[in-house]
């Protein structure tokens, strides 16, 4: 049977992978800061799922998180580096530097220690897939989108090197970018206005958890010499929104 570990396992995205993974007859370690939610998770998936409450700031519990675990759950064979978020929408010379900081901690500091960790020991196996949540906002820049956008472009060129120092080796590195999904707390906890994050799909049938959940199932289960190296996904009522244009005539003082 093999194992996986989602972080971000508590809600959205993670929470649908956990489930999803565990249907398809895998054991699943569901990482995140709620232990609550984790426990509710564990409750309704049974024995395939194992709650590890972590904060992914926390790089001394990562570092030390697979002997954290009991001893017939540290071959991990799939690494779903999911956990992350977005804070604020303001053009970067008004951004607060806490909101930057707690991005890059969560989406490239603790992403990468958990790699590192997990890492060595699947390459021993000579066995793994880590597949990275990224997103259409590390391609295409958007007003607002500055240190968000700059961390998930991290992560593809992470994931891109990843696969490069791997070479020789059979364990798989994936990357998947979404655009626009809904049914998360994504927006709300970006804009810390549930209104205002509602506001955001209004009019829009937007990618949901399941929708990625489903890519994620089949990304995994490919043939072992197969590797999808990037998916980049966006819903129908999306699209790449081309340049920008500034045409008042106030450039200079």
């Amino acid at each position: 049977m093999m194992t996986a570990l989602v972080t971000g396992a508590s809600a959205g995205f993670g929470r649908e992978i956990a489930r999803r993974l565990v249907r398809e007859g895998m054991r699943v370690i569901g990482v995140a800061r709620r232990e609550a939610r984790l426990e509710a998770l564990a409750a309704e998936l049974g024995a395939s799922f194992l709650s590890a409450a972590c904060d992914m700031r926390d790089i001394s519990a990562i570092t030390h998180f697979e002997n954290s675990l009991p001893a017939s759950w540290r071959d991990i064979d799939i690494l779903i580096n999911n956990a992350g978020l977005a804070l604020g929408v303001s053009k970067a010379q008004y951004s607060h530097w806490a909101d930057w900081a707690q991005m890059i901690e969560t989406n490239i500091t603790g992403l990468t220690a958990l790699t590192h960790a997990l890492l060595p020991r699947m390459v021993a196996r000579r066995r793994g897939h880590i597949v990275m949540m990224g997103s259409i906002a590390g391609r295409y820049p958007y007003q607002g989108g500055n240190v968000y956008g700059a961390t998930k472009a991290y992560v593809a060129q992470f994931a891109a090197n990843l696969r490069t120092d791997l070479l020789g080796l059979p364990i798989r590195v994936t990357n998947i970018a979404p655009g626009l999904c809904g049914g998360s707390e994504f927006s709300a906890v970006r804009l810390a206005d549930t209104e205002a994050a509602a506001a955001i799909y209004a009019g829009t049938t937007p990618i949901t958890p399941i929708d990625i959940a489903e890519i994620v199932s089949w990304v995994v289960q490919q043939p072992a010499h197969v590797n999808v190296n990037e998916i980049e996904v966006m819903p129908v009522c999306q699209a790449a929104g081309g340049l920008a244009i500034d045409r008042s005539t106030n450039h200079a003082d």
